[in-house]
């Protein structure tokens, strides 16, 4: 712990960059209690860690709240300055009674009230979502910033991203999905944007660093996009992720290739316009590949051109994959409204700019071009280096 009360009614933090002699004094001539359970504290002053203040063993308190490394004491204190340099009212380790809940950081901005959790160790999705909705039943805009060392980059903007991970996806008010990552050893930001699942553990990602003197609380909670990604890089990602699983497929991936194959699909051959990045596929845990191979199979494989394409028709054929658990969605626990099939509707929309569908009224598309089926490896290369060279712009701002 950071923060104590005396018994004479005085609060110590020790976010605030103390000297030692004066941390002395204070413990010689003063009694430390816990705000939470009012037991004694002892202030620690070792060379090992941070100076932090502990309970006594076998206290239920110190069970729930000091079980923290120093990664991440030193974290939030870090954290904690740097709301007090940009005169953000803040309160390190603050506990609220109502909701017997104590954020590392409860601050103020623009009228709102945040709880900051700076969190480096695991957490269950339960816990994690009880106290989120806690938090915003009660009034408080949560900020949940995970430990940089948690993130784990595998290389050139490839990321391994595990379901904790994405406990932390935020959006931003310009409807961007972000993870925001802290880490006290190199004391800056690491955002994450623009983030393209091609696996369910794998995405590529824009990854933008941020020294902690020059970052903004604005440019953490609302950072700017650019929302570009190199489409070659993506190409050649998702082409050799199709390539590990196919020789070991899982029962699920196994289904999908005898169907495709009963459709007279072959995974290595599929056309460039199957596999696409789209923002909202966040939302699903099934590869692009997969699902947008069941899309097509579902709704585009037997029209021609001059054909219509209902939307509700496809979310009909979209749902019955999601109850078949061949298509399945990701829980995003901080966004309130999600709607997995947005995925496909975006996937729709993209047909449209690249030319294969015509919007035909709000729930109704035609179809231009039939998407073209490439039969060797030499087809699929020549579709795939026409395609990309003409819709580079265009895939870029995705």
């Amino acid at each position: 712990m950071l923060t104590a009360k005396t018994k004479t009614g005085k609060t110590i933090c020790l976010g605030y960059d103390y000297k030692r002699e004066t941390l002395l004094y204070f413990r010689n001539r003063e009694e430390f209690i816990c705000p939470v359970c009012g037991e004694d504290l002892s202030l620690k002053l070792g060379n090992q860690r941070i100076y932090h203040f502990a309970h006594k063993k076998g206290s239920v308190c110190r069970e729930i709240y000091e079980n923290e490394s120093v990664y991440h004491m030193e974290g939030k204190r870090q954290l904690y300055q740097w709301l007090i340099r940009q005169r953000i009212p803040s309160v390190l380790e603050y506990y609220d009674p109502e909701i017997k809940q104590r954020p590392d950081i409860m601050f103020k901005h623009n009228g709102m009230k945040y709880a900051l959790e700076y969190q480096c160790s695991t957490l269950s999705e339960d816990v994690f979502l009880k106290r989120t909705q806690s938090y915003i039943q009660h009034g408080y805009i949560p900020l949940w910033i995970i430990g940089s060392k948690n993130i784990k980059s595998k290389r050139n903007s490839i990321l391994s991203l595990s379901g904790f991970d994405y406990m932390f996806l935020r959006e931003s008010n310009q409807h961007q999905f972000t993870i925001p990552s802290y880490c006290p050893e190199k004391r800056h930001f690491v955002i994450l944007g623009s983030i393209q699942p091609y696996s369910t553990k794998n995405a590529l990602a824009q990854v933008d660093t941020y020294p902690i003197n020059s970052a903004s609380l604005d440019g953490v909670l609302h950072p700017k996009i650019t929302n570009k990604i190199d489409i070659f890089q993506w190409n050649q990602i998702v082409e050799r992720y199709n390539i590990n699983w196919s020789f070991h497929p899982s029962p699920e991936k196994k289904r999908f290739l005898y169907e495709i194959y009963n459709h007279g699909l072959n995974l290595y051959l599929l056309p460039p316009e199957i596999g696409l990045p789209v923002p909202q596929s966040l939302h699903l845990l099934t590869p692009p590949t997969i699902w947008q191979t069941y899309i097509y199979i579902d709704n585009f494989i037997n029209l021609n051109s001059g054909d219509y394409i209902h939307l509700k028709d496809v979310e009909r054929n979209f749902n019955k994959r999601i109850k078949r658990k061949e298509i399945n969605s990701r829980n995003i626990l901080q966004i309130t409204e999600q709607n997995p099939f947005m995925a496909v509707v975006e996937y729709l929309f993209l047909l449209e700019k690249v030319g294969y569908l015509k919007q035909d009224g709000k729930t109704i598309f035609r179809m231009v071009n039939k998407i073209k089926i490439p039969k060797s490896n030499r087809e699929r290369d020549e579709l795939k280096q026409v395609f990309f060279q003409i819709n580079k712009k265009l895939l870029a701002k995705i």
